[in-house]
């Protein structure tokens, strides 16, 4: 698998992120689906041995289990040197006053508990997982700073957030001559298009890049319509409600409409909705979900599947706008 440079930094990466929210142990967080250490260590492992280099945590995914599988695995399995670790903050962690945010003391702190959960002296991309209202963002640019120059993280990303908001940010730290961010995490599947609007334009004009999350749209892109949770995630995972439960009939029509497609292609919907992520000029590698070993088989060949213009076209006919989601 041929490694991409991260936008315009150095960083080289796969063009394919594992997303490691699926790993962890259930009963520690928000997670109630996630598999425990047993379960998530082969599917680590294949996606390393496949070529992937690139992985994303955080440090809430399952109360910090998550980080401590995902850092296990890389130090039995790989390199640290040739992988990539990405990791966030700004969700609370349970059970801990004073929690979550993005003040330079909740910062500072986390990054350290990340640093000890994923065994490692530095992480290579820190990134805020949402923005922080009640803190200034210039408070926030300088902790990140120092993290950078204290040689503890090495690039930084955002995640989420309107475009306006990320131009400032991205503003105020060259003004100040603060680290720069590198990356956006951003919400993007053929059923949510609206970061086609604003926010890839703008990353691709300053040089950012783009590695979008659910890029199979929490598994509705992946099989065909049902009104019905057809998966365990599906009947666990609080978050599907309220990021896809406002459009449920422009979505059937997308689903749908994929579902042909796939089937006069003769290739399964994933393998289709997630070419359809990676073709897209502005992104440098989708985030993608694995579970189970035919996930990450779909995923490594949706990177050689090409959509031709006219298919393309067809796929995102029937997308209406959106209201935003997946900003907190």
């Amino acid at each position: 698998m041929e490694l991409t440079q991260l936008g315009s930094s150095g960083l080289k990466v796969s063009p394919l992120a594992l997303g490691c929210m699926t790993y962890g142990v259930a009963a520690a967080g928000v997670q109630p689906w996630a598999l425990d250490e047993a379960a998530s260590r082969p599917l680590l492992r294949a996606a390393l041995e496949a070529g992937i280099n690139f992985f994303d945590t955080a440090n809430m995914y399952s109360a910090g289990t998550s980080e401590e599988i995902v850092g296990r695995a890389i130090k039995d399995f790989a390199n640290r040197q040739e992988i990539v670790i990405a990791t966030k903050v700004f969700i609370p962690m349970p059970g801990r006053r004073n929690a979550g945010g993005l003040s330079r003391k909740e910062i500072i702190y986390e990054a350290e508990c990340s640093l000890r959960r994923l065994g490692t002296d530095y992480i290579d991309l820190y990134q805020l997982h949402r923005l922080d209202p009640k803190t200034p963002i210039e408070e926030t640019l300088e902790a990140l700073d120092h993290l950078v120059r204290s040689g503890k993280v090495l690039y930084l990303g955002a995640s989420s957030c309107y475009a306006w908001q990320f131009c400032e940010a991205l503003h105020l730290a060259g003004e100040h001559g603060w680290s720069k961010f590198v990356s956006m995490q951003n919400h993007l599947n053929l059923i949510y298009r609206e970061e086609e609007r604003e926010m890839l334009p703008l990353c691709k004009t300053r040089g950012i890049g783009v590695i979008p999350w659910s890029p199979l749209a929490r598994g509705k892109l992946s099989r065909p319509w049902s009104e019905e949770a057809t998966t365990d995630r599906e009947r666990k995972d609080r978050m599907i409600n309220p990021i896809y439960g406002r459009t449920r009939a422009a979505d059937k029509s997308v689903v749908e409409n994929l579902t042909r497609v796939a089937a006069r292609l003769g290739v399964p919907q994933a393998q289709v909705a997630l070419a359809w992520v990676i073709q897209k000029p502005e992104i440098t590698a989708p985030i993608i979900g694995v579970s189970k070993m035919q996930h990450l088989t779909d995923a490594i060949s949706a990177l050689s599947l090409k959509l031709d213009h006219d298919t393309i076209a067809e796929l995102e006919a029937p997308y209406v706008p959106h209201p935003v989601s997946g900003i907190y």
